[in-house]
Protein backbone atom coordinates (compact mmCIF):
# COMPACT_ATOMS: atom_id res chain seq x y z
CA UNK A 1 0.00 0.00 0.00
CA UNK A 2 1.77 3.37 -0.96
CA UNK A 3 0.85 6.83 0.37
CA UNK A 4 -1.34 8.01 -2.27
CA UNK A 5 -3.52 5.01 -2.71
CA UNK A 6 -6.72 5.53 -1.57
CA UNK A 7 -8.57 3.95 1.76
CA UNK A 8 -11.41 2.24 1.73
CA UNK A 9 -13.72 2.32 4.61
CA UNK A 10 -17.34 0.30 5.04
CA UNK A 11 -20.05 2.08 6.67
CA UNK A 12 -23.69 1.77 6.88
CA UNK A 13 -26.24 2.47 4.16
CA UNK A 14 -28.68 4.26 6.58
CA UNK A 15 -30.35 5.29 9.91
CA UNK A 16 -28.46 6.87 12.78
CA UNK A 17 -25.33 5.04 12.96
CA UNK A 18 -24.42 6.36 9.33
CA UNK A 19 -25.31 9.91 10.44
CA UNK A 20 -22.90 9.59 13.13
CA UNK A 21 -20.38 8.48 10.55
CA UNK A 22 -21.10 11.07 8.48
CA UNK A 23 -20.78 13.76 11.34
CA UNK A 24 -17.45 12.61 12.21
CA UNK A 25 -16.83 12.66 8.08
CA UNK A 26 -17.72 16.35 8.52
CA UNK A 27 -15.22 17.10 11.30
CA UNK A 28 -12.29 15.53 10.02
CA UNK A 29 -12.39 16.22 6.50
CA UNK A 30 -14.28 19.91 6.22
CA UNK A 31 -17.09 17.65 4.05
CA UNK A 32 -20.26 19.52 6.30
CA UNK A 33 -22.49 20.40 3.35
CA UNK A 34 -21.71 17.26 1.04
CA UNK A 35 -22.82 15.10 5.18
CA UNK A 36 -25.32 17.64 5.26
CA UNK A 37 -26.72 16.64 2.06
CA UNK A 38 -26.53 13.19 2.37
CA UNK A 39 -28.36 12.89 5.76
CA UNK A 40 -30.87 15.50 4.48
CA UNK A 41 -31.64 13.56 1.21
CA UNK A 42 -32.16 9.99 3.27
CA UNK A 43 -33.77 11.52 5.63
CA UNK A 44 -36.60 12.36 2.80
CA UNK A 45 -35.88 9.34 1.08
CA UNK A 46 -37.19 7.44 4.18
CA UNK A 47 -40.25 9.66 4.52
CA UNK A 48 -41.40 8.86 1.07
CA UNK A 49 -40.71 4.82 1.58
CA UNK A 50 -42.74 5.24 4.84
CA UNK A 51 -45.60 6.75 3.10
CA UNK A 52 -45.46 10.08 4.65
CA UNK A 53 -44.43 11.65 1.73
CA UNK A 54 -45.44 11.78 -2.05
CA UNK A 55 -42.76 11.70 -4.24
CA UNK A 56 -42.40 14.42 -6.87
CA UNK A 57 -40.84 11.62 -9.46
CA UNK A 58 -40.40 8.08 -9.66
CA UNK A 59 -37.35 6.83 -7.58
CA UNK A 60 -35.34 6.07 -10.78
CA UNK A 61 -35.15 9.58 -11.82
CA UNK A 62 -34.60 10.75 -8.02
CA UNK A 63 -31.71 8.23 -8.38
CA UNK A 64 -30.36 9.88 -11.30
CA UNK A 65 -31.29 13.28 -9.63
CA UNK A 66 -28.94 12.65 -6.59
CA UNK A 67 -26.01 11.15 -8.51
CA UNK A 68 -23.06 13.25 -9.89
CA UNK A 69 -21.17 10.85 -11.99
CA UNK A 70 -18.69 13.44 -13.73
CA UNK A 71 -17.20 14.71 -9.77
CA UNK A 72 -15.40 11.96 -8.32
CA UNK A 73 -16.11 13.39 -4.66
CA UNK A 74 -20.23 13.50 -5.12
CA UNK A 75 -22.01 11.48 -3.02
CA UNK A 76 -23.68 8.22 -5.05
CA UNK A 77 -26.85 6.59 -4.03
CA UNK A 78 -28.01 3.14 -4.64
CA UNK A 79 -31.53 1.09 -4.30
CA UNK A 80 -32.61 -1.36 -2.02
CA UNK A 81 -35.67 -3.81 -1.62
CA UNK A 82 -36.59 -2.19 2.00
CA UNK A 83 -38.05 -4.90 4.52
CA UNK A 84 -41.37 -3.21 4.74
CA UNK A 85 -44.55 -4.32 3.61
CA UNK A 86 -44.71 -4.85 -0.13
CA UNK A 87 -40.80 -4.53 -0.10
CA UNK A 88 -40.63 -1.09 -1.68
CA UNK A 89 -37.57 0.29 -3.22
CA UNK A 90 -35.36 2.77 -1.15
CA UNK A 91 -32.84 4.98 -1.92
CA UNK A 92 -29.55 4.54 0.03
CA UNK A 93 -25.97 5.49 0.90
CA UNK A 94 -23.28 4.07 -2.06
CA UNK A 95 -20.53 5.90 -1.52
CA UNK A 96 -18.48 8.69 -0.97
CA UNK A 97 -14.78 10.10 -1.26
CA UNK A 98 -13.28 12.70 0.70
CA UNK A 99 -9.55 13.64 1.64
CA UNK A 100 -8.82 12.69 5.30
CA UNK A 101 -5.26 13.58 6.85
CA UNK A 102 -4.42 13.89 2.87
CA UNK A 103 -5.08 10.72 2.10
CA UNK A 104 -8.44 9.93 -0.44
CA UNK A 105 -11.03 7.90 1.58
CA UNK A 106 -13.81 6.03 -0.10
CA UNK A 107 -16.58 5.43 2.47
CA UNK A 108 -18.51 2.54 1.18
CA UNK A 109 -21.89 1.73 2.07
CA UNK A 110 -22.52 -2.03 2.96
CA UNK A 111 -25.50 -3.32 4.63
CA UNK A 112 -23.11 -5.62 7.09
CA UNK A 113 -20.01 -3.56 7.74
CA UNK A 114 -19.21 -5.60 10.65
CA UNK A 115 -18.99 -8.68 8.74
CA UNK A 116 -17.19 -7.38 5.87
CA UNK A 117 -14.50 -6.04 7.77
CA UNK A 118 -14.70 -10.00 9.41
CA UNK A 119 -13.92 -11.28 6.19
CA UNK A 120 -11.07 -8.66 5.13
CA UNK A 121 -12.88 -7.14 2.43
CA UNK A 122 -12.16 -3.91 4.44
CA UNK A 123 -9.88 -2.70 6.82
CA UNK A 124 -11.31 0.02 8.25
CA UNK A 125 -15.07 0.32 9.29
CA UNK A 126 -18.54 1.68 11.32
CA UNK A 127 -20.54 -0.63 13.10
CA UNK A 128 -22.84 -1.04 15.89
CA UNK A 129 -20.79 -2.15 18.67
CA UNK A 130 -24.03 -4.45 20.02
CA UNK A 131 -22.54 -6.62 17.00
CA UNK A 132 -19.62 -7.18 18.17
CA UNK A 133 -21.35 -8.45 21.42
CA UNK A 134 -23.71 -10.76 19.42
CA UNK A 135 -20.99 -12.01 17.55
CA UNK A 136 -17.62 -12.35 18.58
CA UNK A 137 -17.31 -10.99 22.17
CA UNK A 138 -16.09 -14.36 24.59
CA UNK A 139 -18.84 -14.83 27.34
CA UNK A 140 -17.44 -15.19 31.32
CA UNK A 141 -18.48 -14.70 34.18
CA UNK A 142 -18.31 -11.14 34.91
CA UNK A 143 -20.12 -8.85 32.88
CA UNK A 144 -19.38 -6.24 30.28
CA UNK A 145 -19.41 -2.28 31.68
CA UNK A 146 -17.98 -0.35 28.32
CA UNK A 147 -16.97 -0.51 25.17
CA UNK A 148 -13.12 0.40 26.43
CA UNK A 149 -13.79 -3.28 27.57
CA UNK A 150 -14.83 -4.93 24.25
CA UNK A 151 -10.88 -5.89 22.96
CA UNK A 152 -10.30 -8.12 25.63
CA UNK A 153 -12.68 -10.45 25.18
CA UNK A 154 -12.47 -11.15 21.98
CA UNK A 155 -10.97 -14.52 21.37
CA UNK A 156 -7.78 -13.25 18.23
CA UNK A 157 -8.68 -17.11 16.50
CA UNK A 158 -12.01 -15.61 16.16
CA UNK A 159 -11.76 -12.75 14.46
CA UNK A 160 -8.81 -10.53 13.36
CA UNK A 161 -11.28 -6.68 13.70
CA UNK A 162 -10.85 -4.63 16.71
CA UNK A 163 -12.79 -1.63 18.07
CA UNK A 164 -10.29 1.51 17.96
CA UNK A 165 -13.18 3.98 18.98
CA UNK A 166 -16.71 5.16 19.56
CA UNK A 167 -18.38 7.65 17.74
CA UNK A 168 -20.55 8.97 21.01
CA UNK A 169 -23.81 8.60 19.27
CA UNK A 170 -25.35 6.63 22.83
CA UNK A 171 -28.16 5.20 23.72
CA UNK A 172 -28.10 2.37 26.25
CA UNK A 173 -29.20 -0.98 27.03
CA UNK A 174 -31.21 -0.64 30.38
CA UNK A 175 -32.72 -1.94 33.18
CA UNK A 176 -36.28 -2.18 33.75
CA UNK A 177 -38.52 -3.28 36.13
CA UNK A 178 -42.39 -3.03 37.84
CA UNK A 179 -41.63 -1.08 41.24
CA UNK A 180 -42.92 -4.23 42.79
CA UNK A 181 -40.26 -6.41 41.69
CA UNK A 182 -37.55 -4.40 43.96
CA UNK A 183 -37.54 -4.91 47.52
CA UNK A 184 -37.21 -2.20 49.72
CA UNK A 185 -34.58 0.16 49.36
CA UNK A 186 -33.20 -2.33 46.52
CA UNK A 187 -31.07 -0.48 43.89
CA UNK A 188 -32.02 -1.83 40.24
CA UNK A 189 -28.61 -2.45 38.66
CA UNK A 190 -26.06 -5.37 38.02
CA UNK A 191 -26.14 -6.24 41.91
CA UNK A 192 -29.87 -6.50 42.16
CA UNK A 193 -29.70 -8.77 38.99
CA UNK A 194 -27.26 -11.04 40.45
CA UNK A 195 -29.46 -12.11 43.20
CA UNK A 196 -32.64 -12.19 41.34
CA UNK A 197 -34.17 -15.31 40.14
CA UNK A 198 -37.25 -15.33 37.84
CA UNK A 199 -37.98 -14.14 34.21
CA UNK A 200 -36.05 -11.43 32.50
CA UNK A 201 -37.32 -10.18 29.06
CA UNK A 202 -35.37 -9.26 26.57
CA UNK A 203 -35.59 -9.02 22.24
CA UNK A 204 -34.31 -12.54 21.22
CA UNK A 205 -31.74 -10.81 19.23
CA UNK A 206 -30.40 -8.95 22.27
CA UNK A 207 -29.86 -13.18 24.09
CA UNK A 208 -26.23 -13.22 23.26
CA UNK A 209 -25.54 -9.59 23.72
CA UNK A 210 -26.93 -9.29 27.23
CA UNK A 211 -25.32 -12.09 28.11
CA UNK A 212 -22.14 -11.01 27.97
CA UNK A 213 -23.10 -8.17 29.41
CA UNK A 214 -24.61 -8.95 32.46
CA UNK A 215 -21.94 -12.17 33.18
CA UNK A 216 -22.82 -15.75 33.16
CA UNK A 217 -23.01 -15.69 37.10
CA UNK A 218 -25.28 -12.99 37.46
CA UNK A 219 -28.14 -15.02 35.09
CA UNK A 220 -28.16 -18.05 37.36
CA UNK A 221 -31.67 -18.49 38.15
CA UNK A 222 -32.71 -16.11 35.37
CA UNK A 223 -35.19 -17.67 32.59
CA UNK A 224 -35.12 -15.10 29.17
CA UNK A 225 -38.83 -14.38 28.02
CA UNK A 226 -39.59 -12.65 24.95
CA UNK A 227 -41.95 -10.00 23.27
CA UNK A 228 -44.22 -11.56 21.16
CA UNK A 229 -43.85 -9.60 18.09
CA UNK A 230 -46.92 -7.28 18.50
CA UNK A 231 -46.26 -5.39 21.64
CA UNK A 232 -43.78 -2.89 22.54
CA UNK A 233 -40.98 -4.22 24.23
CA UNK A 234 -42.00 -2.02 27.47
CA UNK A 235 -45.14 -3.88 27.70
CA UNK A 236 -43.69 -7.03 27.84
CA UNK A 237 -41.39 -6.05 30.40
CA UNK A 238 -44.15 -4.94 32.60
CA UNK A 239 -45.54 -8.31 32.16
CA UNK A 240 -42.48 -10.46 32.94
CA UNK A 241 -41.48 -7.59 35.89
CA UNK A 242 -38.39 -7.29 35.09
CA UNK A 243 -36.46 -6.69 31.52
CA UNK A 244 -33.47 -5.27 29.51
CA UNK A 245 -34.08 -2.80 26.69
CA UNK A 246 -32.57 0.34 24.56
CA UNK A 247 -33.67 3.64 25.91
CA UNK A 248 -33.03 7.73 25.37
CA UNK A 249 -35.21 8.96 27.06
CA UNK A 250 -37.14 6.39 29.12
CA UNK A 251 -40.85 8.21 27.93
CA UNK A 252 -42.27 4.76 26.91
CA UNK A 253 -40.77 2.29 29.88
CA UNK A 254 -42.29 4.88 32.15
CA UNK A 255 -45.81 5.40 30.17
CA UNK A 256 -45.58 0.96 30.99
CA UNK A 257 -44.85 2.00 34.40
CA UNK A 258 -41.45 0.86 34.52
CA UNK A 259 -38.81 1.91 36.83
CA UNK A 260 -35.51 3.12 34.78
CA UNK A 261 -32.44 0.85 36.25
CA UNK A 262 -28.67 0.94 35.45
CA UNK A 263 -27.58 1.81 32.11
CA UNK A 264 -25.99 -1.59 31.57
CA UNK A 265 -23.92 -1.00 28.12
CA UNK A 266 -23.85 1.84 25.63
CA UNK A 267 -25.71 0.89 22.17
CA UNK A 268 -22.66 2.99 19.96
CA UNK A 269 -21.49 2.96 16.70
CA UNK A 270 -17.84 2.71 17.00
CA UNK A 271 -14.91 2.49 14.52
CA UNK A 272 -13.21 -0.64 13.63
CA UNK A 273 -10.17 -2.17 12.23
CA UNK A 274 -9.38 -5.58 10.78
CA UNK A 275 -5.68 -5.45 11.85
CA UNK A 276 -4.36 -7.75 9.36
CA UNK A 277 -5.66 -5.78 6.72
CA UNK A 278 -4.06 -2.31 8.13
CA UNK A 279 -0.80 -0.91 8.51
CA UNK A 280 1.12 0.48 11.69
CA UNK A 281 2.51 3.24 9.53
CA UNK A 282 1.12 4.77 6.33
CA UNK A 283 -1.79 5.97 4.89
CA UNK A 284 -4.42 3.36 6.63
CA UNK A 285 -2.86 4.20 10.07
CA UNK A 286 -3.04 8.06 9.38
CA UNK A 287 -6.93 7.74 8.39
CA UNK A 288 -7.63 5.58 11.39
CA UNK A 289 -5.73 7.80 13.94
CA UNK A 290 -7.57 10.99 12.29
CA UNK A 291 -11.43 9.43 12.44
CA UNK A 292 -10.44 8.24 16.19
CA UNK A 293 -9.34 11.52 17.06
CA UNK A 294 -12.06 13.82 16.23
CA UNK A 295 -14.28 14.79 19.20
CA UNK A 296 -16.56 12.47 21.57
CA UNK A 297 -14.40 9.81 20.71
CA UNK A 298 -14.29 6.55 23.50
CA UNK A 299 -10.48 5.55 24.44
CA UNK A 300 -10.73 1.85 23.65
CA UNK A 301 -7.53 -0.11 25.31
CA UNK A 302 -6.04 -2.36 22.27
Amino acid sequence: MTETEAIRVAVPRKGRPLEAVLERVADVADAEAVADKIISTLRHEKAITKDELDPDADVYDRLAGYSDLDDDYAPEFTLLRDDRSGMPRRIVFDSLTVDVAGVPVQFVGREEPFRALRTHEFGLGFDSADLVLEEVVDLEPDGLESIADVNARIDPMNTDVRVVSGMGDTVYHTLMARPEVLPPGAELDRGFVEGYEGPLCISPRYERLVEAVLGTRSLDGIDFVYPDGEREEEAAIADAGLGVYLTMTGSTARNHGLLLGEHLFPSETVLMENVAETEETGSAARVREALAAAAEETEIAV
